[in-house]
């Protein structure tokens, strides 16, 4: 696709996502997020091809799921992402729904003696519930997080996307070379760092998620190693009312190999997600191997297309 074909797809994209997002804004904040709920369950995700791609990786790792199960998980998984995406552009209605979310779980008291020691903290979250609650409400606690974002494809889109996280909590990094020296330099001076490491980059190690295949960064861990930094999964799980959230700490990761670090992270992410299953975003390709890993591994475990 030219230059000037993918220039008018950019901005016929982010002219609709604008559109609908201030009609959403325009709404009272619980009518907001169930309109955006709606949406994406019922609009974008059946034209995208989420639904297929969350049976798909359902079927993958969850083969017992009812019929009935896995059609309610497909529908709220998108309505989570609905919901997600609108509450990101809401700034003070959804931060003061973040800044009154409980804090509850085993790494609470790890968390407070890593900031009170002055220890650099890494926050490894995942694509669940709402990521961007847990530094919503952590920045209103005292902590100063630093976050790292991918940038979006759709540069007109990503400009005021990163506006948007920006006003929940700063300062933000781009997943670039320069992104990366800014956040280190935010954690060597002893900041918090929140990453989403449930990602599948084809250049990294392969681990296991939900006993099946997948790469898995190392760079939270490998970070954490070479800083000092004490590495806790945090998670931003929705609550049944659909607005509000628990901020779910858990027991820091003990140092060892960034692969033994990085596959405990994955193993609780696991758990959480199996404990919400509608709250994951079975939307991304995370089991996605590259042609040389699946060549590997093609004899012993079954690989996803």
């Amino acid at each position: 696709m030219d230059e000037g074909n993918v220039g008018r797809r950019d901005l016929v994209q982010n002219v609709l996502a604008r559109s609908v997002l201030k009609i959403a804004l325009l709404m009272p904040y619980r009518l907001r997020l169930a309109f955006m709920g709606k949406v994406i369950a019922y609009v974008v995700a059946p034209y995208a091809g989420w639904n297929r791609r969350t049976a798909d990786n359902l079927s993958l790792v969850m083969p017992d799921l009812s019929k009935p199960e896995r059609r309610r998980i497909i529908r709220q998984v998108s309505d989570n992402v609905g919901r997600t995406l609108v509450e990101i552009y809401s700034g003070e209605d959804f931060i003061d729904r973040a800044r009154s979310s409980r804090l509850e779980g085993p790494g609470i008291a790890a968390l407070e003696a890593a900031r009170a020691a002055g220890r650099p903290i890494i926050l490894a979250t995942a694509h669940l519930g709402n990521y961007d609650a847990v530094r919503g409400k952590l920045s209103r606690e005292g902590y100063s997080i630093g976050a790292l974002y991918r940038p979006m494809q759709n540069e007109k889109f990503n400009r005021h996307y990163v506006e948007a996280i920006s006003n929940v909590a700063s300062p933000v990094f781009p997943a670039s070379a320069r992104g990366f020296t800014g956040l280190m330099r935010h954690l060597k001076g002893g900041g918090v760092v929140g990453i989403v490491m449930d990602v599948a980059k084809t250049k990294t190690p392969v681990l296991t998620f939900f006993g099946a295949p997948a790469h898995t960064p190392l760079s939270a861990a490998e970070w954490a190693l070479k800083y000092d930094a004490v590495l806790i999964p945090v998670f931003g799980i929705r609550q049944d009312d659909g607005l509000s959230f628990k901020i779910q700490v858990e027991e820091p990761l003990e140092h060892s190999t960034p692969e033994a670090m990085m596959q405990a992270y994955n193993d609780v992410v696991e758990a959480v997600v199996r404990r919400h299953p509608e709250q994951w975003f079975w939307i991304h390709r995370r089991w996605k191997l590259s042609p040389g890993a699946r060549e590997k591994l093609s004899a012993t475990a079954p690989l996803q297309a």
